[in-house]
């Protein structure tokens, strides 16, 4: 173990591969990365000690979904980390298409980021008000679109909140920068990746949504869907990813237990789906904690899949 400025540590495990620990503030956690990665997670105490870095810029990705009746954007502009900018997963997307939040052409992500002064060297740190949603499809898709210096902040604004941090209301000033978007297809999946996977069960499918959705026992929050999952799927509810008191990640021992009590081999590739691609996102962020760097996510999720009458579906 090498201990580095800051309170973290990096672990070099016996096949060379290299550890890391985020933060000495909460429970130790290991986590696999390459050797040249940002880490998937910081902590409020980093990011405070990081605000006015010029290679950092902080983005509210917050989302929230109707039933919760909350406005992102008015949040957003009453208290917000100081010097962060909102970051539109609705507003950046595919505004062509049917589908709620789909990921934008390269090109319009790489203008849309460069806008609120992102490039190519920037540390870009997501963070949202509830429960990693949509902090985790930000960082997602800027891995997607190349952009590996990303990171989500653990415990979002409520953990901020509670660490008595200051909050602000004033738009942040900013330079416009050029980014360039190099885009990863291997990150994302699609209608046909996933009729191909459930017919064959060539990949893991596993799906963020609650328990009642995924066995059909409860309505879609969006009308015109059918009810039930993509068959072969499994079902790991996200909120239990997160603990309830410090509303962090759990730690790497309990998120693998998790993973595997839901039927997932952490050997195996997995592609995450939900219900338009946010919470899936969360899924696949804890098994980048794993190590499953390699994670897809079915952007179209049971919005589209559900939607359509030509697609399968299981219940129970």
């Amino acid at each position: 173990m090498t201990c580095l400025s800051g309170g973290s540590f990096f672990v070099r495990r016996k096949d060379g591969r290299q550890w890391y620990h985020a933060s000495l503030s909460r429970d130790f956690r290991s986590v696999p990365m390459p050797e040249t990665a940002f880490p998937p997670l910081v902590d409020v105490r980093w990011l405070a000690g990081h605000l006015h870095d010029p290679q950092v810029v902080v983005v509210d990705a917050s989302f929230f979904m109707p039933a919760q009746r909350r406005d992102a954007k008015t949040e957003f502009g009453a208290a917000h980390i100081p010097g962060a900018r909102f970051f539109d997963i609705d507003a950046i997307a595919d505004t062509t298409c049917p589908l709620p939040h789909m990921l934008p052409a390269p090109a319009f992500f790489a203008e849309q980021v460069g806008r609120l002064g992102i490039g190519n060297d920037t540390h870009v740190i997501a963070y949202d008000g509830n429960d990693f949603m949509a902090s985790a499809r930000v960082w997602w898709t800027f891995r997607v679109f190349g952009h590996d210096r990303v990171s989500v902040l653990d415990g979002g604004l409520r953990c901020w909140r509670d660490q008595g941090l200051p909050l602000s209301s004033e738009e942040a000033a900013r330079t416009e920068c050029e980014f360039q978007a190099r885009f990863r297809p291997e990150l994302v999946s699609n209608l046909e990746d996933l009729r191909k996977a459930a017919a064959e069960r060539s990949i893991q499918i596993l799906d963020a949504r609650s328990p009642g959705r995924f066995a059909g026992t409860e309505p879609e929050p969006r009308p015109g869907l059918r009810s039930g999952h993509i068959p072969g799927s499994r079902n790991l509810f996200f909120q239990r990813l997160i603990d309830e008191t410090s509303h962090c990640f759990k730690s790497v021992a309990a998120l693998a237990a998790l993973y595997r009590d839901a039927g997932i081999d952490l050997d195996r590739p997995v592609t995450t789906t939900c219900g338009t691609g946010v919470t899936a996102s969360i899924l696949a962020l804890g098994l980048y904690l794993l190590g499953r760097t390699d994670t897809a996510v079915y952007d179209g999720s049971w919005t589209e899949w559900g939607g359509r009458t030509d697609t399968p579906v299981e219940t129970g």
